[in-house]
């Protein structure tokens, strides 16, 4: 019985682990040097919609994210989502330039 409930747990964590995804999608590209400098900003919501308390709110967006990079050309814009089960979802905005 107790190889069965192990088993059970075992079973249930693999599938919530599979259910979690990772995607980095590209959003802008623009003619300027790639550069040196990076800035990143993250946001975090509960179901998609419900930001959480440490949330960056407005501050989230990629001007945020230039600025916490100390770039003035932006040459890319990416973004870095991560879903777990739809209920946190962490989106991270990465600007590179110079």
């Amino acid at each position: 019985m107790k190889k069965v409930i192990v088993s059970t747990l075992a079973a249930a964590a693999l599938a919530i682990a599979a259910t979690s995804c990772v995607t980095t999608d590209p959003l802008m590209v623009t003619s300027n040097t790639i550069g040196s400098k990076v800035g990143e900003v993250t946001t975090m919501t509960l179901g998609g919609v419900l930001p959480l308390p440490f949330d960056q709110g407005e501050n989230g967006g990629t001007a945020a994210a230039a600025k916490a990079g100390g770039i003035t050309k932006v040459a890319t814009v990416d973004v870095k989502t991560y879903n777990l089960l739809n209920l946190i979802v962490k989106k991270t905005i990465v600007v590179t330039g110079e």
